[in-house]
């Protein structure tokens, strides 16, 4: 599987990606150069700064120069060279718990001098740095995949592996369910789910019950794979002589079938966490998921839904960007996980595609052979 994988380039390029991204969400608070929640009120809708080097100052940025237009009131900036803003590594800023044991102050990269204005991606409508707010949301937007695939994988196992192993009765009542649930529209579901929570919920138990909303939707398309694995699996010699052994029908399940097809239990999961991620997004994009002061990536959009002050503010759409890239990035990794997974069906894809290259350079050939003859 690995030889496999590791000729899958969109593959490898997909796990280049993510590597980094589930590093850097994991440390966030030392790689963010502030906490999600410091706010500099004169600075709101700070556009970006650039980080220069120059052998007077060493790492730094420039700062800003601000004036109200006379006319609409609005704040304008203008950069300032002459106000240089010292930028250093491993600065001391903001205190935290990293991993929420060990306390530090230590940042990757900020302001040597702590309080000054320092926005890579810009500042949102009350001051606070775009970029650390990416980065601390990135932890719930990320792991909400995880947990919500884990739960939906464990529901999608136990009820598909049901309908598949016992089939008859058992089996049409749940593959009813499962196409009730599949015909009925995903995102206006998830609305009715989440409008029913209490809003006085914190953030963090209404991260655990979206994480349930999302899982107890998401599970039926892994059912039918599963399910459909099960009736090509329980007639096979090794299930007979599993059950005349007087193994018990769970053991058989749990320790005899699924393993079987564990490679492609690994490959759906991957590609149903974008799913989780999207579905998160959405709902907080909407007002209906996360909500302030919870950080994530679509509690972080839900402030570009104004599509005046995005054109004044385009920066504030980096947390889409950043769903963009991450959602991409998984697709390309599930990808190529499948395919190593299942060989011989990469096998016959590879050989499909070849097939129609060879088909297409030889119908080009003959085309021009006719033309050069005048047929």
């Amino acid at each position: 599987m690995w030889r496999q994988f590791r000729r899958h380039r969109l593959a490898m390029a997909g796990a280049a990606i993510l590597i980094p991204v589930y590093f850097v969400a994991i440390f966030a608070e030392f790689f963010a150069p502030m906490s999600s929640s410091t706010a500099n009120t004169s600075m709101t809708y700070a556009p970006p700064q650039v980080v220069q080097f120059s052998g007077e100052h060493g790492l730094h940025v420039n700062g800003y120069t601000t004036e109200r237009d006379p006319n609409t009131y609005e704040q304008r900036y203008t950069e300032d060279p002459t106000q240089v803003i010292k930028v250093g590594l491993f600065v001391h800023g903001d205190e935290y718990k990293l991993l929420g044991v060990i306390p530090s102050d230590i940042h990757l990269i900020g302001p040597v001098v702590k309080g000054e204005p320092f926005f890579l991606l810009g500042s949102d409508q009350n001051g606070r740095d775009l970029l650390s707010r990416l980065i601390h949301g990135a932890r719930v937007s990320l792991s909400i995949g995880l947990v919500g695939v884990l739960a939906s994988f464990l529901l999608g196992m136990l009820i598909g592996g049901v309908s598949g192993y016992f089939g008859g009765g058992v089996d049409n009542v749940v593959q009813r369910i499962i196409e009730f649930l599949m015909a009925i529209p995903t995102l206006p579901l998830w609305m009715a789910l989440s409008a029913t929570l209490p809003t006085d919920w914190g953030p963090l138990t209404r991260y655990f019950a979206i994480t349930v909303l999302l899982s107890l939707i998401g599970w039926t398309g892994l059912a039918r794979d599963v399910r459909g694995r099960f009736l090509s699996l329980r007639e096979e010699d090794f299930v007979t002589a599993a059950r005349l052994d007087g193994v018990g029908r769970l053991s058989i399940i749990f320790r005899h079938m699924i393993p079987s097809f564990a490679s492609h239990i690994i490959a759906s999961l991957s590609l149903a966490i974008p799913a989780m991620i999207l579905g998160e997004t959405s709902l907080s994009f909407l007002g209906l998921g996360l909500q302030a002061p919870a950080v994530s990536w679509g509690v972080l959009l839900e402030g570009a839904q104004n599509v005046r002050v995005v054109a004044n503010a385009p920066w504030l759409l980096a947390p889409g960007v950043a769903v963009v890239i991450v959602v991409v990035a998984m697709n390309f990794f599930g990808d190529g996980l499948r395919d190593a997974a299942d060989p011989y069906g990469s096998a016959s894809r590879s050989r499909r595609r070849k097939s129609f290259w060879r088909g297409r350079a030889a119908r080009r050939a003959s085309a021009t052979i006719n033309t050069a003859t005048g047929r």
